[in-house]
């Protein structure tokens, strides 16, 4: 994969983020893909990433959550997150149930503990329209969510949450 045309981060760190990447790899090309992205992204803004994957895009907040606690009780350290994942719309109404919760969870772990937080879990009609959304260029939704998170902790650090 080339890196044309990538956003720019454009955000004021300072120290150096450290950003972990939740993901779903059910559709395993396109959240590598994103993932690329936002691991590029990361990196282009001098901060550090790791991955962490769990089964589905159900369990994305509850991964982050399970972190969150880990961090509590005095494990590795995270200034942000990045949650990757694709639904694809099928013949039931399991894709409305699953794009919904998967969203209202990731902003309820976001608003109740005060994170930093990049959403790319793609809700699709078809595995082409992910895959658009999932290649190297600016479209890129993994690179897009890791801009949203490292400007959420410039954020963060700017106003001393």
């Amino acid at each position: 994969m080339s890196t044309i045309d990538m956003p720019e981060p454009d955000v004021a760190l300072g120290a150096p983020a450290r950003v972990l990447i939740v993901r779903a790899p059910y559709y395993r090309a396109i959240v590598d893909g994103m993932t690329a992205g936002a691991q590029r992204l990361i990196a282009r803004a001098g901060g550090e990433s790791a991955i962490e994957d769990v089964a589905g895009a159900f369990e994305l907040p509850q991964a982050i959550r399970i972190v969150l606690r880990g961090m509590a009780a005095g494990g590795p350290r995270w200034d942000g997150f990045v949650a990757l994942g694709c639904v694809v719309r099928g013949e039931t109404d399991h894709y409305d149930h699953i794009s919904r919760e998967a969203h209202r969870g990731l902003m309820d772990v976001a608003l109740q503990y005060g994170i930093a937080l990049g959403t790319g879990v793609l809700t699709v009609h078809t595995e082409a329209q992910a895959i658009a959304r999932a290649s190297a260029d600016r479209f890129n939704k993994g690179a897009e969510a890791a801009a949203a998170c490292l400007t959420q902790i410039a954020l963060m650090r700017k106003v001393g949450a």
